[in-house]
């Protein structure tokens, strides 16, 4: 595993940046010494297996982490909710969680007991190198995707699939999880609708996250190996299609997959 660079692609870095700078008033060469700054310290103190510090992909990460929050934030106010952001664990080999301890083998995760998104940057390398998903708007809409996890803590929902995943069959339990994976999946790209309105999307970037969100489908990753019975996070037409929702729409509303007939 390894890590991605901030330079190409439209969602790189610098332009997310300037549109913020556009937005706010802000000096850019602030914002952009703000990012060296905030990257590596929350590193250090987050991430005691030693995460790499003053790394690009860590700020690419942060800024597209801090883009979210304020997407987010504004959705939520709209609707007379406050947004709670989260927290971003940046690590390498291996990280303890409030949900227990994981290592890079388990890929990015969201812990909604802590509220935090765990990342080892090594998983973008693995995403370009081994499910051929490579560009910026592919590693983003991974840090996007764990966010809409935390969207789902903030608004209750993680908690509601929770208890009624109380006394279901292995089977039931599954397919409420793979409702919740797909919800995380439109959730992502509602965040993405919301950068493209700002400008920070280019044409290919869309079919750079649509292919990142089929490369990770379960059909995919067991080679068909698996039944859909034990499918956790929905196939790769699954997640592609709903990735596809949520960047059409930029509605959150539009994310129910939980309703009956959308498997």
């Amino acid at each position: 595993m390894g890590m991605g660079t901030i330079g190409g692609g439209g969602i790189g870095m610098l332009l997310i940046v300037l549109a913020v700078s556009c937005l706010t008033g802000t000096n850019p060469l602030l914002l952009l010494n703000m990012a060296e700054q905030v990257a590596p310290q929350q590193t250090q103190s987050q991430a005691p297996t030693g995460a790499p510090t003053g790394d690009p992909a860590a700020e690419f990460v942060a800024v597209v982490l801090g883009d979210t929050e304020e997407t987010w934030g504004r959705i939520f106010q709209a609707s007379g909710r406050r947004y709670q952001e989260p927290v971003l664990v940046l690590f390498e080999n291996s990280v303890q969680s409030a949900c227990g301890g994981a290592s890079s083998a388990s890929g990015p995760f969201y812990c909604p007991a802590d509220q935090k998104v765990y990342l080892d940057l090594s998983f973008f390398r693995e995403l370009d190198q081994r499910f051929g998903a490579p560009g910026d708007f592919a590693q983003a809409y991974v840090v996007a995707h764990e966010v809409g996890h935390h969207v789902q803590t903030v608004l209750g929902i993680n908690r509601q699939v929770g208890e009624a995943q109380q006394g279901r069959s292995r089977a039931g339990a599954n397919q409420l999880s793979v409702a919740m994976e797909l919800q995380a999946d439109c959730l992502a790209g509602v965040w993405g609708h919301h950068a493209n309105r700002k400008g920070l999307l280019d044409s290919g970037d869309v079919d750079e996250g649509l292919a990142a969100a089929a490369a990770i489908g379960d059909d995919r990753l067991t080679k068909g190996r698996a039944s859909p019975e034990s499918f956790t996070h929905g196939t790769s037409e699954q997640r592609a299609r709903w990735l596809r929702q949520g960047l059409s729409s930029g509605d959150i509303n539009s994310c129910d997959t939980f309703k009956t007939g959308t498997f």
